[in-house]
């Protein structure tokens, strides 16, 4: 794979799932660390991506205040975003992940609608503070710099003294065989303690996600409720989701 080819591939990756790991890069287009390192430096050059330890993270993903930032598939995650704040109702109590596609649903709730929502997004909990009319819950008090979200042992716990109505995660990638999979670990057990705090567990992706696979398991597909992508249900690639029992929208 020629240089140009190879970075191309890299910044795809980036973009798509919002962090990426030199590791599993290395595997991908079997090349060595070394010269993941130098694609990765001469990408955050260039100011196309930035580079941390042991891999790098999407400027979308890291972002925290409003300054405009191109959002990969922006209109694909408005359409999904659209699609899960449909589910919202007045009252409820709904827990969510971080992302941008999360960060597209605040955006799209409605400005009358009454619901408390729980987050350790910093992005996400900013939009949601310039809502008139929801209150906002804040998880947790270790910030994880980089993805601007809060991890960490006390972040659980307070997850799990939470019964949400639903669980909105912006999920890395999907697949019927291996479920829900992330490439964070600290992400996945905050992950994993929402599903189990949650009555409804509601996953958002574009469809370039769907049957992908990350190194860190999540959840099972039978642990997921509704699977929410910009494509119309009746898709075909959704078909496997609906026939293990998943609701498609």
């Amino acid at each position: 794979m020629l240089k140009r080819e190879r970075q191309a591939y890299i910044l795809h990756q980036v973009n798509l799932h919002n962090k990426i790991l030199s590791s599993q890069l290395c595997q991908e287009i079997n090349v060595s660390e070394d010269t993941i390192r130098r694609d990765l430096q001469e990408l955050a050059d260039q100011n196309k991506l930035i580079k941390v330890h042991g891999g790098a993270l999407s400027h979308s993903f890291s972002q925290v205040n409003f300054t405009p930032v191109e959002i990969y598939s922006q209109e694909n995650k408005r359409e999904v975003a659209r699609k899960a704040a449909s589910l919202i109702e007045d009252g409820m109590f709904i827990l969510t992940t971080g992302g941008t596609t999360i960060l597209e649903m605040a955006r799209a709730l409605p400005p009358g609608l009454r619901a408390t929502f729980i987050s350790g997004s910093i992005p996400v909990i900013m939009e949601y503070s310039n809502h008139p009319s929801i209150d906002v819950i804040v998880i947790g008090d270790k910030l994880a710099k980089n993805s601007k979200i809060t991890v960490g042992a006390d972040a659980i716990q307070q997850i799990k003294s939470i019964r949400a109505d639903i669980c909105f995660l912006g999920i890395n990638a999907i697949d019927i065989q291996h479920g829900v999979t992330d490439n964070d670990w600290e992400v996945v057990m905050l992950k994993r303690a929402m599903i189990e705090s949650a009555k409804r567990v509601v996953c958002l992706t574009i469809s370039e996600k769907i049957n992908s696979t990350q190194p860190l398991h999540v959840c099972d597909i039978a642990k997921v409720t509704t699977l929410i992508t910009e494509l119309d249900p009746v898709h075909a690639s959704l078909l496997p989701y609906q026939q293990a029992g998943v609701q498609v929208l």
